[in-house]
């Protein structure tokens, strides 16, 4: 693939599970706004979201808007499919490490510690998801 160029199309993404204690991150999401949450005893920003603070133990988390900013930790593109697609852990600007996919660019020019902002995308009949595009 050249540097120029882009995957002639896109893969379908699964609607994700959802349930009563992630609902907010899915409203979140399709209101266009990536959160985290961040534990009121201790002070800690964690991912993914959960009710108990996986530091302290606590149950005073509470969610909060993140910057949508990070850089790509590690990826792998898979190439053997019907539809290449990139699967990337990214470190947000929160410190938080997400794993997510890298969108809208030419999958040869994605590198380590490169800077990626937030886009979502859609999904097969659910919320749509967090992926991250190169800034």
């Amino acid at each position: 693939m050249s540097p120029d160029a882009k995957p002639k199309a896109e893969r379908t993404i699964p609607a994700p599970p959802t349930g009563p204690e992630i609902q907010p991150f899915w409203d979140a999401a399709a209101a266009g706004r990536l959160v985290v949450k961040r534990c009121a005893a201790c002070g800690e920003v964690h991912y993914y979201p959960r009710a108990l603070c996986p530091f302290c133990g606590s149950d005073r988390t509470e969610w909060q808007d993140a910057s949508g900013r990070g850089t790509i930790y590690s990826f792998s593109v898979m190439r053997r499919v019907p539809h290449p697609y990139a699967l990337a852990y990214v470190t947000l600007a929160e410190g938080v490490t997400m794993l997510t996919n890298i969108v809208d660019c030419d999958f040869d020019a994605i590198r380590i510690g490169q800077a990626v902002t937030v886009v979502f995308k859609p999904t097969d009949g659910g919320p749509p998801v967090p992926t991250f595009t190169p800034a």
